[in-house]
């Protein structure tokens, strides 16, 4: 009976510690601090300056998604560059994904927030046991909104816009793959005048500009000739 009784004792201290975690530091693997953003772009730029040019990332296919191709490798910076590994970084249970933009002309850091891909993984793992993905609606030839609920789910997944307040739909591509669409975060950019686009390029790059956070696992976007946002796909 007494060791019953501080097992029980045991839960509810840990339970009660849960909920009085400070929210600062419960938050902390959430949050994409700039000073930790600096801390690590100066420690790629330490690195790359004392390799000759080389970089810390990890090595990925070549024809992998480019917000996605140059990881950072914190074992190449940590601890001759970097006193530790962020505590927002995916190798430190935060959920965010260092990556390196721009290798060739000059190298950025970047984070790659990755709640987008969990929802994905949760789809494909959905997707297998099914062996195919129902089609609700078809957006353009090559773009389709699933039929979530002929998969199993109460209702559509979503994920948490870096750039605004809304949950962002996710989508079929024709390849199977499934995406985030970005289509009403760029529309508001572009609504905005804050950006100049032409059609016939990748537009994604007004999101990322100014912000720290990529958008990762996502169609390359375009403008038509009067100026709406489109899938490049549609060209």
């Amino acid at each position: 009976m007494k060791k019953l009784w501080m097992i029980l004792l045991t839960a509810a201290v840990l339970v009660l510690s849960g909920c009085m975690y400070p929210d600062s530091e419960r938050a902390g693997s959430t949050i994409p601090y700039e000073e930790q953003l600096r801390a690590v772009q100066s420690a790629v730029d330490q690195y790359r300056e004392k390799s000759g040019g080389l970089l810390p990332i990890k090595t990925r296919d070549q024809d992998v998604d480019a917000f996605i191709k140059y990881p950072i490798d914190f074992s190449k910076i940590v601890p001759a560059h970097l006193e530790k590994i962020p505590s927002n970084a995916y190798e430190t249970g935060g959920i965010y994904q260092y990556v390196i933009m721009d290798a060739e002309e000059s190298p950025t850091v970047k984070l790659v927030d990755l709640n987008g891909p969990e929802r994905i993984r949760e789809l494909n793992l959905r997707k297998s046991v099914n062996g195919h993905v129902p089609i609700e609606e078809m957006l353009t030839k090559d773009v389709f909104l699933p039929n979530f609920s002929a998969m199993g789910l109460k209702e559509a997944p979503t994920v948490k816009s870096p750039y605004s307040d809304r949950e962002l739909p996710i989508i079929l591509y024709s390849d199977g793959n499934f995406y985030i669409d970005y289509t009403a975060d760029l529309h508001d950019v572009v609504a905005a005048g804050q950006a100049d686009v032409k059609p016939g390029e990748d537009i994604r790059h007004i999101l990322y500009d100014n912000n720290p956070v990529l958008p990762a696992y996502s169609l390359p976007y375009t403008v038509d000739g009067e100026g709406n946002v489109i899938f490049m796909t549609e060209n």
